[in-house]
């Protein structure tokens, strides 16, 4: 059975042709110009569907769209991004547009679906994403399905306060806190190699340099990617508390870090569990890039059961 996926961000759309396997047989992949807004997106997706339509064949879509939805309409509550989606029937005009059945989630629920069924939690159940890219977003599969609470949403980990000032989680785990905190950083220690790598490279993303910095022993590089991976598992001990999940998957941009990335988070949250439950293991997503597309094609395939 193939299938068609969609992933709509604030920077990129994707869309896919693909199978209930979770195999991807086709990509387009499109920069998204958010002074174009809602509509420019809305024109990219026209331009791509029918020819993959043509060649493939498809029975539903399934989309994972970077903001609050209602999942059961696939009305478009906001978009944090980009302008024009706000309130919009996402799921009434692509059917309009290929008379296909349409299932539209947040992307974090997408991408938790794309990782429990096809990458790093198959065969475990609960599973617990967390998403940590320019935002910090959440998911949660219980037995192969996906948790749902009161519309629009629910596992907002990147919305959790970390103390009752207000700061949350995305305040000091997203990609781009990460970025300032690096920029800080190395104002006050510009002899440092993670300086070095920030002066010879170009402005933004600073994130990208943790790695080879820490390659190198950096203590700088050390210090703020535990600080922030220190704050994430404080958080996580929360959805521990909550849900109790077999186990946690950590994707996004930041998880490109690996393994240093995923030991922080590990070393750091039994400091915070309760003893009784002990800390689920924590793993990187497998699927990278592809955690939302391959989620999508099961969110498809689920909602023609």
């Amino acid at each position: 059975m193939n299938l068609i996926s969609i992933e709509i961000g604030g920077s990129k759309l994707q869309v896919f042709a693909g199978n209930a396997e979770g195999a991807i047989l086709e990509r387009c992949r499109f920069f998204v110009d958010r002074e174009a807004g809602g509509e420019g997106i809305r024109a990219q997706i026209a331009e791509a569907l029918p020819a993959l339509i043509a060649r493939w064949q498809p029975q539903a879509i399934g989309v994972g769209y970077g903001g609050p939805v209602d999942w059961k309409t696939g009305r478009i509550k906001c978009s944090h991004h980009v302008k024009g989606w706000d309130d919009f029937p996402l799921g009434e005009w692509l059917t309009e547009q290929t008379r296909l059945p349409v299932f539209v989630e947040n992307d974090a629920n997408v991408a938790a679906l794309g990782e429990a069924l096809h990458g790093a939690g198959k065969g475990m159940s609960p599973v617990a994403w967390v998403n940590c890219g320019s935002g910090v977003g959440g998911g949660l599969v219980v037995d192969g399905t996906l948790y749902h609470g009161a519309i629009p949403g629910e596992l907002e980990i990147g919305h959790i306060r970390l103390s009752q000032d207000g700061t949350i989680v995305e305040d000091r785990c997203s990609g781009w806190a990460v970025d300032r905190a690096i920029r800080e950083a190395v104002k006050s220690e510009p002899g440092s190699v993670l300086a070095r790598l920030v002066s010879n490279a170009n402005a933004g993303g600073e994130a990208r340099l943790l790695l080879p910095a820490l390659g190198e022993g950096c203590p700088v590089a050390d210090r703020v990617l535990t600080a922030a991976m220190s704050d994430l598992a404080f958080a996580l001990s929360h959805v521990v508390h909550l849900v109790h999940p077999s186990v946690i998957v950590v994707g996004g941009g930041l998880h490109l870090i690996g393994e240093p990335l995923r030991k922080r988070i590990a070393d750091a949250l039994p400091r915070w569990v309760m003893s009784a439950f002990g800390a689920p293991p924590v793993v990187l997503a497998q699927l990278g890039e592809d955690s939302v597309p391959i989620g999508g094609l099961a969110l498809a395939a689920a909602g023609l059961r």
